[in-house]
């Protein structure tokens, strides 16, 4: 399986060159040639697969020959070790849990697949050239990525997050590991952070001397993993012939929702997806008026989705070939603010007896937002973050979050950090560390 950049002005590349380019010369995101359907066998016997099992039908394809079969299990057995509850309200609505990994966030599944994979192809390669993975982060990434690639031989991290920007465990996640992980304190928002990270890439300065890639979601190995979930939600639903699906992701850079759209286009038949936002609502005012204004973000609660120009967004527009009626049939998008945001997570925690984090809860509002003019849908929302993450939110509105050993033992360690004050900081940081 070949990639290419989708500004279409970069030669085409092998899986192996994507992850470690990141993004391509042509500051193109990568995208895969095609697109193989899985088996119709496969997607109606899905109740007989286990989740390594689904994970390697749907990833191989995209991986080819690079990886032999033998250690591509080897590394999704070793990526999915933790579990994908699936929790009902009621009979129309659950939650797809996707915290119950080392960093109790989503991008575990993304970030552990891409440094594992990174690290097969540079098991016997030599020292002096290792790879500096860049992460900018609005809270959840940061954590996720220096869990992943913590103390992989040959892997430098350095991730970006902004100042004050992101919750107190978010930020012990992602600076107390030390070793080979080093966290960068940007006097900024996401949003330059990540155009730090572009930017470097296309540095000449940097690309002759470092050995870069990137481990946000435009990095094809963070990215398509996250099409798992999609497939083990739709299993564990048990939904009839009859019934239609409709996935509400709490979208900020887009890419999980992206993901989603390739499991639809591999075959799963997923009727819509709802696009639930913070006011950070770039996408849903595109689809309202056919004009994409991204604008500097905002921070809210929901800090994560904190995003005011999504990477992954071009991805979307290329899977339904530029067409603006056909993203609209696919995609509902709304969005809420931190008040609204409040109100969802009271209503889940005292109606539903369910603790949300800030993500889920605008999650919960987007399918409330669907289904007044969809009454007959059964919709997942995908709770992105252990609640406990955000306890400076969460405990105002109940006594009862318990705190899991995988947020208690950073919450007390010292954090480890260095403040930038933009791109040339960033740059000489890079050259000189």
């Amino acid at each position: 399986m070949n990639y290419y950049s989708l500004n279409k002005k970069s030669s085409n590349v092998t899986f192996k060159e994507a992850l470690i380019k990141g993004l391509a010369p042509d500051k193109g995101l990568y995208f895969p040639e095609k697109i193989n359907k899985l088996s119709e066998s496969f997607i109606a016997n899905i109740n007989n697969y286990s989740n390594e099992e689904i994970a390697y039908e749907c990833i191989h394809q995209f991986i080819g020959s690079e990886i032999p079969e033998s250690d591509l299990r080897k590394i999704i057995t070793d990526v999915l070790s933790f579990d994908f509850p699936l929790t009902k309200l009621n009979d129309q609505i659950s939650f797809l849990e996707l915290f119950h990994g080392p960093t109790m966030a989503f991008k575990d599944v993304g970030a552990r697949f891409m440094a594992r994979c990174l690290a097969y192809f540079l098991k016997n390669q030599d020292e002096k050239k290792s790879v500096t993975v860049l992460v900018a982060t609005s809270g959840d990434t940061g954590g996720a990525v220096a869990s992943g690639f913590y103390k992989v031989k040959g892997i430098k991290v350095v991730i970006l997050y902004p100042k004050g920007k992101v919750s107190n465990v978010q930020e012990k996640q992602l600076t107390t590991l030390g070793e080979n992980i080093t966290a960068l304190e940007v006097d900024g928002t996401f949003d330059d952070c990540q155009a730090m990270v572009k930017k470097a890439f296309l540095d000449e300065d940097l690309s002759n001397n470092i050995n870069l890639t990137s481990a946000n979601s435009i990095n094809i190995a963070r990215w398509l993993p996250q099409m798992f979930y999609f497939f083990f939600s739709y299993r564990d639903f048990k939904l009839s012939h009859s019934d239609k699906i409709a996935f509400s992701v709490p979208s900020g850079n887009f890419g999980n929702i992206c993901a989603g759209m390739m499991a639809k286009e591999m075959g799963l038949p997923i009727n819509k997806f709802i696009a639930s936002n913070n006011i950070n609502d770039v996408v849903n005012r595109y689809l309202k008026t056919k004009i994409y204004d991204a604008k500097p973000s905002i921070q809210t609660i929901s800090n994560a989705m904190d995003v005011g120009d999504p990477s992954n967004f071009v991805r979307i527009i290329n899977i339904y070939k530029n067409d603006f009626n056909l993203i609209k049939n696919n995609l509902h998008t709304c969005s809420f603010t931190d008040d609204e945001t409040v109100e969802g997570i009271k209503e889940l925690i005292n109606k539903f007896n369910y603790i949300p984090d800030p993500h889920g809860a605008v999650g919960f509002l987007g399918v409330k937002d669907f289904i007044e003019s969809n009454p007959n849908y059964k919709c997942i929302i995908l709770e992105t973050a252990h609640p406990a993450k955000f306890s400076e939110v969460i405990n105002l509105y109940t006594d009862n979050l318990v705190v899991p050993d995988q947020i208690s033992s950073v919450i007390n360690k010292k954090k480890k950090s260095v403040e930038i004050d933009g791109f040339l900081a960033f740059k000489n940081f890079l050259l000189d560390s």
